[in-house]
C-alpha cells in the first residue's frame, strides 16, 4: 500500500453508563446500546459483551493496517480516563490518549489540571455537546479560558468538535486568538454534510489548527462506499487550506456497524481525485508530526481466506 496510516479520531471503553441531555447511555448485549430514547447498534453485533477494547481495537488495527491511533472522548461513553490511562502505558507505541473532564459541572479545572500531569496527551471536549435543551456550556466561558492556557503552557492539545451551523464560531475564533500556541484538532471534518462546515475546515489557516475527519463515512453513510461524496469533501478542503492540514479519522468503532474499519480509509486510497502525496499526509504524515506517534510497527498485508 505504501501508506502509513494513523486513525485520529477513534473510542474506547470498557462500559457506556452515561448520559446526556438528560437521557441515558447503557450497554445492553450483542453490542446494542440504549441511547438515549432508543436501542441502537452500538458495536458490531459480534462484540457481544458490549466491551470496546484495546485489544479488539488493536485487532482491527493490524489487520487493517493501522499503525497508531488517537483516542478521544465523548459524552455518551462516559469518563474513561482511568481506561484510557492503562491503554496509554501499555500500548504507548499504538495510542495517543485524551482525557476528558464532565464540563458540566464547574469546578472541573482541578481534576483537568490533574489530568493534565497523568500522560494525556491532551484534553478532548464534545464541543457539539455542549448544547443541551436545558441550556449551553459556552466554549470561552473564564474555566474554560483558563484550562486553554494551562494546555498551550504545557504544550498539550485541545481535541474539539463543534456543533453544525456554526453556532460556536464566535467561540473558537476567540480560543484561537486568545492562544495561537495551542494546538487544536477540529474533528468531524467540521460536520460536512450540514451548512457552515466550509467554515470549519477554515479554522486550519490558523497556523496550529488541524482537521480530522472523525465520522466522514457516518455523516455520508446515505451514499455508502465508496463515499464519493466525502472523497469530494476532502478534494474541496485540501483547495481551502492545503493537505498539510488535514488528517484521516476513523470514529470507530460505532462508525464499524456499517462498513468494516479498513473501508472507512480505503476509499480515500483508491479515489483518483487526489494525489499520492496527499493521501500520503491525509492517511497519516499529518497525524504522525502532529501527535508526536514515534516508533510504529510494520504492519504486512494479511491475505484473506477469501481471496
Amino acid at each position: 500500500m505504501g501508506y502509513k496510516i494513523i486513525d485520529a479520531h477513534s473510542h474506547l471503553w470498557l462500559r457506556q453508563n452515561a448520559s446526556w441531555n438528560g437521557k441515558p447511555i447503557r450497554t445492553l448485549e450483542n453490542g446494542r446500546s440504549f441511547f438515549l430514547t432508543e436501542e441502537v447498534q452500538m458495536l458490531p453485533p459480534f462484540m457481544i459483551d458490549g466491551v470496546n477494547s484495546a485489544e479488539v481495537f488493536l485487532s482491527n488495527m493490524n489487520y487493517a493496517q493501522v499503525g497508531g491511533a488517537v483516542v478521544v472522548q465523548e459524552f455518551i461513553d462516559g469518563l474513561q480516563n482511568d481506561y484510557l490511562e492503562e491503554v496509554k502505558k501499555k500500548y504507548p507505541e499504538r495510542f495517543a490518549v485524551f482525557a476528558m473532564c464532565d464540563f458540566f459541572t464547574p469546578g472541573y479545572l482541578e481534576y483537568a489540571k490533574q489530568l493534565m500531569e497523568r500522560g494525556f496527551k491532551g484534553i478532548s471536549i464534545p464541543g457539539h455537546k455542549l448544547i443541551t435543551d436545558n441550556g449551553r456550556v459556552m466554549l470561552n466561558s473564564p474555566e474554560m479560558m483558563e484550562m486553554f492556557r494551562l494546555l498551550e503552557k504545557k504544550g498539550l492539545i485541545l481535541s474539539l468538535c463543534l456543533d453544525e451551523n456554526n453556532r460556536q464560531m464566535g467561540e473558537i475564533k476567540e480560543i484561537i486568538e486568545e492562544f495561537p500556541d495551542l494546538r487544536i484538532a477540529i474533528g468531524h471534518f467540521g460536520m460536512v454534510t450540514t451548512p457552515g462546515w466550509k467554515d470549519q475546515i477554515r479554522l486550519a489557516l490558523n497556523k496550529n489548527v488541524m482537521i480530522e475527519s472523525g465520522g466522514i463515512t457516518w455523516l455520508f453513510n446515505s451514499e455508502f462506499y465508496p463515499f464519493n461524496g466525502a472523497v469530494k469533501a476532502i478534494r474541496e478542503a485540501i483547495d481551502m487550506v492545503g493537505a498539510d492540514k488535514l488528517m484521516w479519522g476513523s470514529d470507530y468503532p460505532r462508525t464499524i456497524t456499517a462498513i468494516t474499519y479498513k473501508m472507512s480509509y480505503d476509499f480515500v486510497c483508491k479515489t483518483s481525485e487526489l494525489t499520492d502525496e496527499e493521501k500520503r499526509l491525509f492517511l497519516g504524515e499529518n497525524a504522525i508530526k502532529f501527535y508526536g506517534f514515534g516508533n510504529l510497527p510494520e504492519l504486512p498485508y494479511i491475505k484473506n481466506m477469501s481471496e
